[in-house]
């Protein structure tokens, strides 16, 4: 079985982390891509484990020397993959999966398409977006949560509905209105890839 570069998008609220958690504890030849970013931890994120905390300079040292995979700048903070994370687990024969938004999938989308065929990367390269059964179930949810503020809900509907609009440009659409049913869809795509 030939590892994967599983890159997954979707609209905030759409179950996308819950998916990747299911996968990630299920299967231990699957590892998680820990992103970089010049925000501040929150809550009770760790460095190294959450998300590798940097200044903008070391974000920007990084960029100059083509260390990432990907970067962008998404709610004014800057995040980026280190190709090298990727490289490395997959070389070891381990999956690994990445929650990132659209813009970053493009740019993965895009630097995978140019690299020679045996590169294990392009090889391996599959993307899924996890949509919700609609904005009205999507904005449902996000109330049910009760985690944002009446503004902050509003501004992230209207970016999932400009994030909707890019599904098209993924291999794979996974519709998550049953937790199981979309987790076993996921599945039979990561088994049929990976037997390819």
């Amino acid at each position: 079985m030939r590892p994967l570069l599983i890159v997954m998008s979707a609209p905030s609220g759409a179950g996308k982390s819950t998916l990747c958690g299911r996968l990630l504890a299920e299967r231990n030849d699957i590892v998680y891509s820990i992103s970089c970013t010049t925000r501040r931890p929150r809550g009770n994120e760790v460095d190294g484990k959450d998300y590798f905390f940097l200044t903008e300079k070391e974000f920007e040292e990084n960029v100059r020397a083509g260390k990432f995979l990907e970067h962008a700048v998404v709610h004014g903070h800057r995040y980026g993959t280190l190709r090298k994370m990727i490289d490395d687990a997959m070389r070891a024969g381990r999956s690994v999966i990445m929650d990132i938004d659209v813009q970053g999938a493009a740019q993965i989308r895009k630097f995978a398409g140019k690299l020679p065929d045996g590169d294990l990367l392009k090889k391996g390269y599959i993307d899924v977006f996890i949509a919700p059964p609609s904005v009205q179930v999507l904005k449902e949810r996000m109330e049910k949560r009760a985690e944002d503020a009446p503004e902050e809900i509003a501004r992230r509907l209207k970016n999932a509905e400009l994030e909707m609009k890019s599904r098209k440009d993924y291999k794979y659409v996974v519709v998550n209105d049953v937790l199981d049913r979309a987790y076993g869809e996921l599945k039979e795509i990561l088994r049929n890839e990976a037997e390819k």
